[in-house]
């Protein structure tokens, strides 16, 4: 197989990093358009860490040129933003794969927690991107909606006890990440006087991100009680999720059985950490029951697995190649 010419479009952020990262290394696909919303600077003036390792001009996005010179492309820009993009790359025959929140949920509840839809059309085959759920449908896919960082860790560690669950009980989803997930854009909440040495809740039980996790888990968004915190760390991710179920059972047994030919879904015996996941695309999942009430600590990097690399992933299957090809595997340890 020939070459894959494959482009991004937002590559000044962290996620845009990190495909560049994952991209110039892999063996299929090839990086030929690298763009922002401005162009005219290389790319090591946005990445220095880049500098002798790759460079290349970024360009001004322009579609017609990606459509003319690409296979698929990675939209790694903010919501809003991106659905103006997809449409009409979709109609010139690219496939794409959405970092953004644009097209992870229905109309009606995105339009509640964002902003109205321009492009409700693509909404109605979009495949939303978590391969160990739509797996078969991505490989027919034309556009993936990459999940958000805290659905992917927080809906891993439940799917394998859903149907144990008992019915219209609360899901408690105590999380926290590092501040990268926040992008580069410096606010009150990520300055270095607030963040170091502290931790704080943000929108608890209203954060947009619990739709999401309710919605691809089939359960209402009043079942869902998601509260996200900002640690003082560079990257990664921990969800601590507590559930009651009601039968009596060995779910460790159920958590290694459910995800036993899932690549990048490992099984812990101890509590998980973030720093075993960071620079992976791994997630790490342990799970303690005690009586009806059952606690589950789901582990990723959330610039990794909560976006650019499980972008990469989709998009290998999207392509027909190795699910693995070009996926980073070693943590950042120590």
């Amino acid at each position: 197989m020939s070459a894959i010419n494959v482009a991004i479009v937002g590559a000044s952020g962290y996620t845009g990093l990190e495909l560049v990262k994952i991209l110039i290394n892999h063996p299929k696909f090839n990086l030929s358009y690298v763009s922002n919303s401005e162009g005219g600077v290389m790319l090591s003036e946005l990445h220095p860490s880049l500098s002798g390792v790759y460079e290349c001009k970024v360009l001004k996005a322009d579609i017609d040129e990606i459509a003319q010179e690409c296979e698929l492309v990675f939209l790694a820009l903010p919501h809003k933003t991106a659905m103006a993009y997809v449409k009409p790359l979709i109609a010139k025959g690219v496939k794409v794969v959405d970092l953004s929140a644009d097209y992870r949920l229905p109309q009606d509840i995105y339009e509640e927690f964002y902003c109205p839809h321009t492009d409700v059309d693509n909404l109605s085959h979009v495949v939303y991107g978590l391969p160990e759920m739509f797996r078969q449908e991505l490989k027919s896919a034309k556009l993936v909606a990459n999940p958000g960082c805290y659905p992917t860790s927080a809906i891993l560690g439940l799917l394998p006890f859903m149907d144990k669950r008992v019915q219209n009980t609360p899901i408690i989803i105590d999380a926290k990440t590092g501040v990268s997930g926040s992008g580069k854009k410096l606010s009150d909440s990520t300055h270095f006087v607030n963040i170091n040495d502290n931790l704080f809740a943000y929108n608890p039980l209203m954060h947009r991100h619990a739709p999401e996790i309710a919605q691809k888990l089939d359960i209402n968004f009043d079942e869902v009680n998601f509260v996200p915190h900002l640690v003082p760390l560079t990257r990664g991710m921990i969800s601590s999720i507590y559930i009651q179920v009601s039968d009596d059972f060995d779910a460790f047994k159920v958590l290694e059985d459910f995800y036993k030919d899932e690549p990048f879904v490992r099984i812990s015996k101890n509590p998980v950490d973030m720093k075993n996941v960071a620079g992976t695309n791994f997630c790490d999942i342990y799970v303690k029951q005690k009586g009806n009430m059952l606690f589950i600590s789901s582990s990723i990097d959330n610039l990794l697995r909560g976006a650019s690399s499980q972008a990469v992933v989709n998009a290998n299957i999207m392509m027909g190649l190795d699910e693995d090809s070009g996926i980073p595997n070693i943590a950042y340890v120590p």
